[in-house]
């Protein structure tokens, strides 16, 4: 079967938002306190990478949001709710 466009297995990142990213950060930087002494070091480098990139991302944060609500104020009318994948109707027998 195939994917209609925007479902989840077009290998699309996952759009997570300000309290989920700052959620996901607490995860990690616990996780990498609890780690072993014996635990591999590409593991640990692979967890500190991305504790990196979720703190850039967190402190980019309120820019991006203040530049959001431009965007939202200068177009009146527009909806907040995602819109639908559009897909193809099927063909009868």
């Amino acid at each position: 079967m195939r994917a209609f466009h925007g479902q989840m297995s077009d290998n699309q990142p996952i759009r997570r938002t300000l309290a989920e990213k700052q959620k996901q950060l607490r995860d990690l930087r616990e996780t990498l306190a609890s780690m072993k002494s014996h635990t591999s070091p590409a593991l640990r480098e692979s967890v500190q990478k991305r504790i990196r990139q979720l703190e850039s991302e967190v402190t980019a944060a309120p820019a991006l949001k203040a530049g959001d609500r431009r965007n939202t104020q200068a177009a009146p009318g527009g909806t907040d709710r995602p819109r639908s994948p559009r897909r193809r109707p099927e063909r009868s027998i």
